[in-house]
Order: structure tokens, then C-alpha cells, then sequence
């Protein structure tokens, strides 16, 4: 063996490689892996309309899940051609289709911090027109 594949099976690999060698192992790995990437692409679909990292959240679930599960790799490679393809799209954009879609952007994450402050009593608008006077 090349001492970079001994490395590799030396560290955290290795652990795995332990834990995967038996039939428990293999399915508490399972379990474990599905519960902690299911926690975070569920909590960053929640993040998503919010302003903040949702979709990278989401992302990195789908990334933990695909240590173990097929189908997570495979909708984590669609949704990194989807972004691929979107940025890609966004880049030969002239600069009023990108203003548009800043604006758009801002308009929709204000729109939801709006309504997410209201939903717990938070009038945003009343607050401002406070502060202004």
C-alpha cells in the first residue's frame, strides 16, 4: 500500500473503514449519518427564506448524507449543477438583468423578514416610523 492510501485509512477513513466492517457498525453508522444530515437539510430548508446561510446548510446536509447514502449524492451533484448553471446564466447577464435580479433578491428577503417579524407582533414599519419622528 502507498503511504498516502495508509494515511487516508490511518485517520478518519480508517475509523470508518472500523465502524463499516461490521454489520451493526454499518447500520448505526447509517442511522447516525441519516439523523445528523436529515437535522440539517431539514433545518436549512427551514433558514432558506430567511436571510442567512439556509441553503448552505442545506448543502452541508446533503453533503453529510452522501458519506453514506447514494441518493444524497446524487441530488447534492444536481443541486451543484443547478448552482453551476445558475451562476454561470447570471454571469453573461448584462448589468440591467443583474439589477433586476438584486433587486428582486432584496425585495423578497425584506418582504419575508417583514412578515416573519410580524407573524410574532413586531410591526417593522411602526418601529420605523417611531424612530423617524
Amino acid at each position: 500500500m502507498s503511504d498516502e492510501v495508509q494515511e487516508r485509512r490511518s485517520g478518519i477513513g480508517g475509523w470508518l473503514d472500523g465502524v463499516r466492517s461490521t454489520r451493526t457498525g454499518a447500520l448505526t453508522l447509517k442511522i447516525v449519518i441519516g439523523v445528523i444530515g436529515a437535522v440539517m437539510v431539514v433545518g436549512g430548508l427551514i433558514m432558506v427564506p430567511f436571510p442567512g446561510p439556509g441553503w448552505l446548510v442545506v448543502f452541508a446536509g446533503l453533503a453529510v448524507l452522501a458519506t453514506e447514502f447514494h441518493w444524497a449524492h446524487r441530488v447534492l451533484e444536481f443541486g451543484k449543477r443547478t448552482l453551476r448553471a445558475w451562476t454561470e446564466w447570471y454571469k453573461r447577464q448584462g448589468w440591467t438583468v443583474r439589477i433586476i435580479v438584486l433587486l428582486v433578491t432584496v425585495a423578497a428577503a425584506a418582504a419575508i423578514v417583514y412578515l416573519g417579524m410580524k407573524t410574532v407582533g413586531i410591526d417593522l414599519i411602526v418601529l420605523a416610523q417611531q424612530f423617524v419622528q
